[in-house]
């Protein structure tokens, strides 16, 4: 279970790991705004809702400072899940890695040597560089700072977010009355 976590304006920051939640909250650094229902934790002395929604008591400098973590889904939503190369929309499950300047030529895997490719754009450019292979990047790959989901976590969850959490990420609904 995850928790959504909101600065002291109630603003959705992150979402963390409910272990990591109730560790905030028993050092006084959070408070629990909202509880999954019929979820508890117990210890030998305490027994704690389970928190679905916290907010962190005091103001928080430097969270993001270290930048987005390199990973496959992070580089997805950097290029917004475009083939760097053609711009066609691909899905989180079929996007390969291209490394512009090839591994076999020296390519690091990092943010400014990875971009999101189609199958079909990723055999063509082959072992070459977007150059040689006659193909032209899209945006240049560079470290992000933030990323889609770093600051708003839930943006993609749909049906599948905690209903407690709907009310803190308003966006998710629409905002025409029922």
């Amino acid at each position: 279970m995850e928790t959504l976590v909101l600065n002291q304006s109630y603003m959705p920051i992150s979402k963390v790991s409910w272990q990591r939640a109730i560790t905030w909250v028993v050092t006084d650094k959070a408070e629990i705004v909202e509880e999954y229902d019929e979820a508890q934790i117990r210890t030998a002395h305490v027994v704690f809702p389970m928190p679905s929604v916290i907010r962190l008591l005091h103001k928080i400098t430097g969270m993001f400072r270290k930048g987005a973590k390199f990973n496959r889904k992070n580089v997805w939503l950097r290029d917004k899940g475009h083939c760097q190369y053609c711009g066609n929309k691909v899905s989180l499950s079929d996007f390969t890695f291209d490394h512009v300047i090839p591994q076999s030529r020296g390519g690091k895997t990092r943010w400014e040597n990875i971009v999101v490719s189609c199958y079909g754009c990723n055999q063509r450019k082959g072992n070459r560089t977007p150059r040689e292979a006659g193909m032209r990047l899209r945006l240049e790959p560079t470290k992000p700072r933030s990323l889609p989901g770093m600051m708003f976590p839930t943006m993609s969850w749909g049906e599948h977010m905690p209903e407690t959490w709907r009310s803190y990420l308003y966006w998710n609904q629409s905002l025409k009355e029922s």
